[in-house]
């Protein structure tokens, strides 16, 4: 049966793959710390209870039939209040779009401004933008970013490839690794940015600026989040940014997301979207509405769900740093933010206890899960080279109990490879 060339190559999430070979395992009775999917268990990071209650009271009150294309206007006016109060970006509720996650629009983004053959510019390791690429018929132009910058691109490694690039997408808190811009090196992204655009002539394309934040508000310790529209004004005619509740309130499955942004590419985004139905569902973008105004109650779920998150990276990090102290060739990064923990196991080309060499991330993927029954995903599966021996841990799907009794097996494991 013959497919698109697009649909034939295109390649399936690695994460999740790893993910579901994983959930099938642990249905099987097998106890494996699962630390693949950047997604909460509920019974451990529940959504807030209030929100719950809302989103309740929005069926009950029989808010099931289609909501307006680009959002319920309540919901949007109070995004847009919710972002202005607590970063200073000042929006009209015309110019945020919401949808069913942050996905549908970073792919409206994507298919608003990028037309077949366009250059694409993004960092790896990063989150989707090669499939995003791919869909959109975009030239991906792939980064290598440094462990020594905590995997966060510098101006200098983007601009040598932003001359006649149509998109730079970037994330901060970063997917996958957990870390985030420093105020200078975003600054200096964004003046190469606005540098390039002010080189480009009338009626050409410019250079536009996803900036998926949808981590912003999971921030530890003395970390703070810096955006670019914030740091050069002059960018807000360049700038959409990706917003939502999935992350920062633990409803990934709630799917209530949203993008704001100049209301020329919102409003093409929003007929995009229009036209694919991915709208988030009327319920929850009501009950939504009726919560991020709660300033109280809001802060006080991230107050608890933050220092919850931040136990479980803590462990994870600590854990590793222990490991690394006794002589084991493993290293992580300090969490910095979202909910994921770099890992460093730095054990390629070593065989394991069956005779087998383990010459790959994904090799040494399947000995963990087995010896260690530990699971994680490799930065292979963002962009970088499958032999760079870095991982990511998420924590949202796995409490702390499992984690603690997981880093005993990693040791194990690990001390079993010659």
């Amino acid at each position: 049966m013959q497919v698109s060339r697009m649909a034939g190559s295109l390649i399936g999430s690695e994460i999740i793959k790893i993910g579901n070979e994983v959930n099938d395992m642990i249905r099987k009775g097998e106890q494996i710390c699962n630390l693949t999917i950047g997604d909460f268990d509920p019974s451990i990071f529940p959504i807030p209870a209030e929100l719950q209650n809302e989103i309740t009271r929005a069926y009950q009150s029989g808010h099931t039939n289609y909501p307006p294309a680009n959002g319920m206007a309540a919901l949007r006016e109070a995004a847009a209040t919710f972002t202005e109060t607590r970063l200073g970006l000042a929006y009209s509720p015309n110019d945020f779009l919401v949808a069913g996650g942050s996905r549908p629009l970073i792919y409206a983004t994507y298919l608003a401004l990028v037309d077949p053959g366009d250059k694409v510019v993004f960092p790896v390791p990063s989150w989707n933008n090669n499939h995003y690429c791919h869909l959109s018929a975009a030239q991906a132009v792939m980064v290598e970013t440094r462990p020594e910058n905590n995997f966060m691109p510098t101006a200098e490694e983007l601009a040598p490839h932003l001359a006649g690039a149509t998109l730079l997408a970037l994330c901060s808190p970063l997917n996958p690794t957990g870390t985030v811009f420093s105020k200078q090196d975003l600054e200096a992204i964004c003046d190469v940015v606005l540098a390039e655009n002010q080189r480009r002539q009338p009626g050409e394309k410019p250079l536009y600026l996803l900036y998926d934040q949808i981590y912003w508000l999971l921030t530890f310790g003395a970390t703070e989040h810096y955006d670019p529209v914030n740091l050069r004004p002059a960018l807000r005619e360049y700038t959409v940014y990706i917003d939502g509740i999935s992350k920062c309130l633990a409803a990934t499955g709630v799917r209530v997301g949203y993008a704001f942004g100049p209301a020329v590419v919102i409003d093409k985004m929003k007929s995009i979207l229009g036209h694919v139905g991915a709208w988030a569902p009327k319920a929850e973008q009501v009950a939504t509405a009726n919560y991020l105004p709660e300033t109280t109650a809001v802060d006080e779920f991230l107050e608890q769900f933050k220092e919850k998150v931040q136990h479980s990276l803590d462990a994870l990090h600590q854990g590793l740093q222990a490991m690394k102290a006794q002589g084991l060739p493993v290293d992580s990064m300090v969490p910095m933010g979202a909910i994921y923990l770099t890992a460093k196991l730095d054990v390629l080309g070593k065989t394991a206890p069956d005779g087998q060499i383990l010459s790959t991330t994904k090799e040494l993927t399947s000995y963990l899960i087995s010896e260690a029954r530990l699971a994680l995903v490799p930065f292979s599966a963002f962009g970088t080279d499958g032999a760079a021996p870095w991982f990511r841990m998420s924590v949202g799907g796995a409490s702390l109990e499992s984690i603690e009794a997981a880093l005993p097996r990693l040791r194990t494991a690990l001390e079993a490879l010659r």
